[in-house]
């Protein structure tokens, strides 16, 4: 599985936001991770229509947390920011391949798909930040 740069900001985002346990900007996001910010825009903007962030608007504003880190589930967050995450066709659809009807593969396939969607749906937002650490703390220099 590789997940698309899209649902990798909304993870980055989530993490941030959960991390600092305040309101914060796009920008103190984009520039904490380096990446960019008109990007990251659209990617709060489906965040939030997903509701897993608020926006508020004005002096004082920004973006927050709408729920728990303990309530957001990765399994299904990465289902919602990325749809179909099959490793082949065949898994999800029959007649695209002339061996499929008697192909192992597809069953092999399926299983570990089984298996990495049960995975991620075990774990949520707040077993990816380290107990009393701070993000800024994990964050390493470049150059070293």
């Amino acid at each position: 599985m590789r997940l698309s740069l899209h649902t990798d900001y909304a993870l980055r985002t989530l993490m941030y936001l959960a991390a600092e346990r305040k309101r914060s900007s796009i920008q103190d996001i984009a520039s904490f991770f380096e990446i960019s910010r008109d990007h990251l825009a659209k990617v709060v903007r489906r965040l939030s229509q997903e509701g897993y962030i608020r926006t508020v608007r004005g002096v004082g504003g920004g973006i927050e947390l709408a729920q728990n880190s303990e309530d957001i589930n990765l399994g299904e967050l990465i289902d919602r920011f990325e749809g179909s995450l099959h490793l082949l066709d065949c898994v999800a659809v029959d007649g695209v391949c002339r061996i499929q009807p008697n192909c192992k593969l597809k069953d092999v396939f399926a299983e570990a798909e089984r298996i990495q969607r049960e995975y991620l749906g075990q774990h949520t937002l707040s077993d990816l930040i380290p107990s009393g650490t701070k993000l800024v703390e994990l964050k390493t220099d470049a150059a070293n």
